[in-house]
């Protein structure tokens, strides 16, 4: 029996995950894709913008979303039954793209495609990580190993990595293909610093792709043909043998009424941001008097907002932004804030 190829699309908070499977949902080509979306936090949009695509591949009954935790925490109790309900599906889907939540440490999600009655009927085609370049372009979560190495050497208390950097490690680490997403932010002069950058946790076998809002053809991310299952000793992992958790991290919801300017919005989003270190920033927003509804992604201080879909008929226009950040955000503080910014 041929197995069915799954793409695992793996990268840090607001890197361009969605958006660019969302490119890949419209240019399908007549491949029938099933989709599994992971969200850290209680409240996911992720499925929601792929199902506003407007394609017809973005059929409900193949997109899954996993709400309830980071998959890579969770494969037992989530990801084996919902992957056991894909392969149910009649007809079976072509391909299968699993997005990981921006907290997803790849390998132990590969590892589970070795599981019973997985491993007979699913190979993982590639490891895909989407990479923020404009973020690697400014020195963030790219480490300098002679810089850190110097730290060390000067204070006896910076004996490990912060966990941002550690989780581009394992991503970068792990992939197959590494997507240099939002390329036109990034200046020619910073390009060699940011392909030194990736190139430090970037495995011999891997290669890179620069991109602009996602948009890549199909080709180029579907039928790498990697079998990363059975190749799992040349993906190297700061977490072998370990229990993964999230406490470094925290999410939660915010609800706001309609706006009546969404620039003026974004600009108080993205001042909010600054100053409360939020990471992500993501959602929806009612805009008094349009019958579209708003789409706003932030990260860090970057907030993007777009018409994403008319508002269907009794659906409730209610605003809602998710907040992600580092554990010790001023939650009250933040709930103000987009609050004033409605």
């Amino acid at each position: 029996m041929t197995k069915i190829a799954a793409t695992v699309i793996t990268g840090f908070l607001g890197s361009g995950k969605t958006t660019l499977i969302r490119h890949l949902l419209q240019h399908a080509g007549g491949r029938r894709l099933a989709l599994v979306i992971n969200e850290f936090g209680e409240v996911g949009v992720d499925r929601e913008v792929l199902l506003g695509c407007g394609d017809a591949t973005c059929r409900e009954e193949d997109v899954v979303e996993l709400a309830n935790g980071c998959i890579c925490c969770t494969v037992a109790d989530d990801f084996l039954p919902t992957m056991e309900k894909l392969l149910a599906l009649d007809p079976p889907p072509d391909h299968i793209v699993i997005e990981t939540s921006g907290l997803a440490l790849p390998k132990p999600l590969v590892k589970a495609f070795a599981w019973p009655g997985i491993r007979d009927r699913v190979t993982v085609d590639g490891v895909v990580t989407v990479v923020d370049a404009a973020a690697v372009a400014a020195g963030l979560f790219a480490p300098d190993p002679a810089a850190v190495k110097a730290q060390q050497l000067a204070d006896d208390n910076l004996d490990h990595e912060t966990p941002l950097e550690e989780l581009f490690e394992e991503q970068v680490g792990c992939a197959d293909l590494v997507v240099l997403n939002k390329s036109d932010l990034v200046p020619a002069a910073s390009w060699e610093e940011v392909d030194r950058a990736v190139a430090h946790d970037l495995r011999p076998q891997a290669r890179t792709v620069r991109a602009c809002h996602g948009r890549l053809p199909i080709n180029v991310l579907l039928g790498l043909g990697a079998a990363a299952e059975s190749d799992l000793d040349s993906r190297p992992s700061h977490h072998e043998g370990e229990d993964h958790d999230h406490d470094d991290f925290e999410s939660f919801a915010v609800e706001l009424g309609p706006v009546s300017d969404p620039d003026r919005t974004a600009a108080a989003l993205a001042e909010l941001a600054d100053r409360h270190r939020v990471l992500r920033l993501k959602g929806f927003v009612e805009v008094a008097g349009k019958p579209m509804r708003l789409l706003v992604q932030g990260v860090g201080g970057r907030i993007a907002h777009a018409y994403d879909r008319p508002w269907r008929h009794g659906e409730a226009r209610s605003g809602r932004l998710v907040v992600i950040g580092e554990k010790g955000l001023d939650q009250p503080g933040i709930e103000a804030a987009v609050r004033a910014a409605a």
